[in-house]
């Protein structure tokens, strides 16, 4: 069984710099930019675009508050969870695996 396109376009996402890391730092809670930015040390641009594939994969949320100064936050989606839950158990797999070789 092949996967599917869009498990190939998720795994793409997943595998550019920053991406799960973008996904850890929100399932700590909502953030905005700046204080993802200061968490992962990741360049503005850089930031951005991981936000920004995010989003259009339906895994972040981006909310603007009409405020002055503006305010953007960003927090995991339902389907974003749901990945980050599976991610965390790849990553306990792997530590198993790593402990028994």
């Amino acid at each position: 069984m092949a996967l599917s396109k869009t498990a190939r376009k998720a795994l793409r996402v997943l595998a550019r710099r920053g991406a799960p890391e973008v996904l850890f730092a929100l399932g700590k809670g909502s953030a905005r930019f700046s204080d993802l930015e200061q968490a992962l040390f990741l360049s503005p641009r850089t930031l951005a675009e991981r936000l920004r594939e995010l989003a259009l994969m339906g895994l972040v949320e981006r909310r603007a508050y009409a405020e002055v100064p503006p305010r953007v936050e960003y927090t995991l989606t339902a389907r974003g969870r749901k990945l980050l839950d599976f991610l965390k158990g790849l990553e306990q797999v792997l530590e198993l695996w790593e402990e028994m070789r």
